[in-house]
């Protein structure tokens, strides 16, 4: 059987459910490709008890994890919530292709957490993501989703790092940065661009620039 398991934003967000299907696993994976953890793999395996494999997209795209988990039980291991990458549901649709039974666990993601801002969450329109190669079309996306007075949640690639990250935002004056949301230490900001290009932001973290606003949500973003 296939367990795809969402791990939450903290080292010890996984679910008591999560926790006890990947203890009776025979393998465990963790996907290690879509976002940089804000804490080590080491002390993820100190929670889950056992040891972990860690998985790249290669891996996981080879499907080889289905045909295990038509031998035994096996758990892959996502940050935040299970099925936000498309190659998870992949794993799922070739699960019930080859008659593997699977389970999905979820968690909390970062479409949860940017609620802590403030914003009303049926106010973001379409989600945006900026490539670590340098292309801007991500900014057409924000444009549409400006065009109708909705928020705009950006997400960022592994391996950009932050100063080169904000660059590529363009024509935005204030901007929304959430670094590590939903963690220990996380921090939410809300300043002009250039003020913001001298903070020193750690990963995993993302953008928002602010649709029309309610006067609650205005008055919950003045206070970051």
């Amino acid at each position: 059987m296939l367990y795809i398991i969402g791990l939450g934003l903290n080292v010890d967000g996984i679910s008591k459910y999560g926790l006890e299907r990947a203890k009776i696993c025979k393998k465990v994976y963790l996907e290690n490709y879509t976002v940089e953890f804000p804490y080590s793999e080491q002390e993820l395996q100190d929670i889950i008890g056992k040891k972990i494999i860690s998985a790249d997209r290669e891996f996981v795209e080879s499907l080889k994890i289905i045909d295990e988990a038509k031998k035994m039980d096996v758990a892959l291991l996502v940050y935040g919530s299970p099925l936000t990458a498309t190659t998870h549901i992949s794993l799922i649709q070739e699960a019930k292709t080859s008659g593997v039974r699977y389970k999905v666990i979820y968690n909390a993601s970062i479409l949860d957490a940017v609620a802590e801002t403030g914003l009303q969450i049926y106010k973001f329109g379409k989600i945006a993501s900026i490539p670590k190669f340098k292309a801007d079309s991500f900014m057409d996306i924000i444009r549409e989703n400006q065009s109708i007075g909705a928020h705009s949640l950006i997400l960022v690639d592994i391996g950009l790092e932050f100063k080169d990250a904000i660059k590529r935002i363009k024509k935005v004056d204030k901007l929304i940065v959430c670094e590590t949301l939903g963690a220990r230490k996380s921090k939410i900001y809300y300043d002009k661009v250039e003020n913001l290009k001298s903070k020193d932001i750690s990963a995993p973290f993302c953008f928002i620039i602010p649709g029309k606003l309610h006067f609650i949500e205005r008055e919950v973003l003045e206070g970051f």
